[in-house]
């Protein structure tokens, strides 16, 4: 990993504090891509990958415990390659960690921030601009989500009654509905499972459509 200063990295009115630059994270990976799915679908990001997570989804795509160590400053400077002000922190489960710090590093310089999260651990307020929501509570019905507002409710569909989340979505300003696709299984299997959601989502208004379709490229 290469080792960056803060004044080679420092914006012209950035005055970074030393605790926050050294402030250690699990990092899986940091990519710069589009966004795949939901709300903003096709808007280039990048995306800062952390390590660990609270849940143990059989769909996650992630193998979130395997990680590097990373500072703020080291990510700082990874994030800093891209020709790109959105970031996007997502898992993993990225609200196990204290984000404060890369908040104020990252908005010393003009970020946006957004959070994709299970919603098990409650958000700080003002500390991002853009919070998604993915609830688990359909596989972990004991698992209570906390954090009950928000701008975007993402589920992904494995059968689940969506009157489950009528209380939920007041909270938010769009609801997403995403079928539960699995990289192990068939063609046939994951078409029948977009089949079945689309045909919920038709049913039940006030809910659209997420699909994944930065798989379908073959991209991150």
């Amino acid at each position: 990993m290469a080792e960056y200063s803060p004044c080679a990295i420092a914006g012209d009115e950035a005055v970074d504090d030393p605790t926050d630059l050294a402030k250690e994270y699990p990092i899986v990976e940091i990519f710069h891509s589009v966004q795949g799915e939901a709300y903003h679908a096709g808007v280039p990001h990048v995306f800062i990958r952390f390590g660990t997570c609270n849940l143990r989804c059989e769909w996650c795509d992630t193998d979130f415990l395997t990680y590097s160590t990373m500072t703020a400053l080291d990510i700082l400077g990874e994030v800093l390659r891209y020709d790109c002000k959105r970031i996007i922190f997502t898992g993993g489960e990225p609200m196990l960690h204290d984000l404060w710090p890369l908040h104020r590093l990252l908005k010393a310089r003009s970020y946006n921030l957004s959070v994709e999260t299970n919603g098990t651990i409650e958000i700080p307020e003002g500390l991002l601009d853009w919070v998604c929501v993915s609830p688990k509570d359909q596989m972990y019905p004991d698992v209570k989500i906390k954090q009950r507002t928000g701008d975007e409710l993402k589920c992904v569909y494995v059968g689940q009654d969506l009157a489950m989340y009528d209380d939920l979505r007041q909270g938010f300003k769009h609801a997403f509905l995403q079928p539960c696709y699995m990289d192990a299984e068939s063609i046939e299997w994951n078409g029948k499972n977009f089949a079945e959601t689309e045909a919920v989502v038709k049913t039940n208004p006030g809910w659209r459509l997420s699909l994944q379709t930065h798989k379908w490229m073959g991209v991150d």
